[in-house]
């Protein structure tokens, strides 16, 4: 089977030519007409809700990184380039997450949990949900499936968009109760996106087959390309959950610094 086989029943279409890439938008009815529903539903809510400017804007925002990571000429490139299949995923996991989360979704998620229909919602269990799915996806077969398969493409991104509005739920809303489990679960995103990215950049052979034909029109050799996807999900994705570990430390060292004071 050649390459262009074997991408044929790829979500984002064969591979782009350099020329023809910001031709590629990905105009699907059926996905247009899920974002559209799912931005109006939002703000109705939020009307009722009563939401800050800072909210309506926060949700506008991630809003708009989410659409363009899924419809943008990205999603055909990521045919190409597994770094901008990376790119794709640290944009709807580590930029449109966390501001949909401040925007609104959190409150559906923390809904979603006291119902039980969610129940890796807590900081620690949250985290390891995400690790798990974060890995299982960028590991060969599982990530080669998502090109032969629609219905798996679609699984895999509403799995980590899911799994990372829970991890990003636990730590941004993160009460001086849930704290301890913030800063762990923060640790343990860091740890794992941090060995994830090495692995894939220190790697000494190329790992994903849909690539190894596609990288060469993009100025790439397959294991350059996978080096550059683990350098992006290494370095950004490392960054983003040490920063998240700031709010529930520092909430932590205010809890201590009176009874030290009292001690």
């Amino acid at each position: 089977m050649s390459v262009a086989d074997f991408l044929s029943g790829s979500y984002c279409g064969l591979p782009p030519a350099p020329g023809e890439i910001w031709a590629r938008w990905t105009l699907d009815p059926g996905l247009l007409l899920t974002l559209g529903a799912a931005a109006l539903g939002h703000c109705l809510v939020a009307r009722r809700g009563g939401f800050r400017r800072t909210q309506r804007w926060s949700f506008a925002i991630g809003f708009v990184v989410l659409t363009l990571a899924l419809v943008s000429p990205l999603c055909a490139l990521s045919v190409s380039l597994f770094s901008a299949r990376v790119a794709q995923h640290m944009a709807l996991t580590l930029v449109a997450a966390p501001l949909l989360v401040v925007g609104g979704a959190a409150h559906l998620v923390q809904r979603a949990w006291r119902r039980r229909l969610v129940w890796f919602a807590e900081p620690v269990p949250a985290a390891l949900t995400f690790a798990a799915l974060i890995w299982f996806w960028h590991t060969p077969a599982p990530y080669a499936a998502t090109f032969e398969n629609t219905l798996v493409y679609w699984l895999m991104h509403l799995s980590l968009i899911a799994s990372a509005l829970c991890l990003w739920t636990a730590l941004l809303r993160a009460d001086r109760k849930s704290a301890p489990g913030a800063v762990a679960a923060g640790v343990i995103s860091t740890v794992q996106m941090s060995l994830l990215g090495a692995w894939l950049t220190l790697a000494g052979a190329p790992l994903f087959a849909p690539h190894l034909t596609t990288a060469a029109a993009w100025g790439f050799d397959p294991l350059s390309d996978q080096q550059f996807g683990g350098v992006i999900m290494w370095g950004p994705g490392c960054m983003a959950f040490l920063v998240s570990l700031v709010p529930p430390a520092l909430s932590l060292l205010r809890e201590e610094a009176p009874a030290a004071v009292a001690g």
